[in-house]
């Protein structure tokens, strides 16, 4: 089992920045790949980024938008996902999520086993 838990989020103006973080714990190092999803109210869980052990990295252009960097420290178990130039549209619960099995990013959240609880990321216009 594989236990996550995210940090980092809260209240950012319109073009602030934040930077959230997933650290994973039992049995960590046996994680392939790592990504973040959001979830807005209303709308389905999105997926905004992803990466490998090897540092292989998969965004989703639409919704970072060249604004997001994701990455990770393997000897911590840890993801980051720099957020900048952050619009009222990032407004979000945002998902660590993390997988043993796959071998390259997957945009789709069912094939990730494990889920953090989410951290909200609220921007002000």
């Amino acid at each position: 089992q594989v236990q996550l838990v995210e940090s980092g989020g809260g209240l950012v103006q319109a073009g602030g920045s934040l930077r959230l973080s997933c650290a994973a714990s039992g049995r960590a190092s046996s994680v392939s790949i790592m990504a973040w999803f959001r979830q807005a109210p209303g709308k389905e869980r999105e997926f905004v980024a992803g990466i490998g052990r090897s540092g292989s990295t998969t965004y989703d252009p639409d919704s970072v938008k060249g604004r997001f960097t994701i990455s990770r420290d393997n000897a911590k178990n840890t993801v980051y996902l720099q957020m900048s130039s952050l619009e009222p549209e990032d407004t979000a619960l945002y998902y660590c999520a993390a997988d043993q099995g796959l071998m390259y990013v997957s945009r789709l959240s069912n094939l990730y086993k494990y889920w953090g609880q989410g951290t909200q990321v609220t921007v002000s216009s």
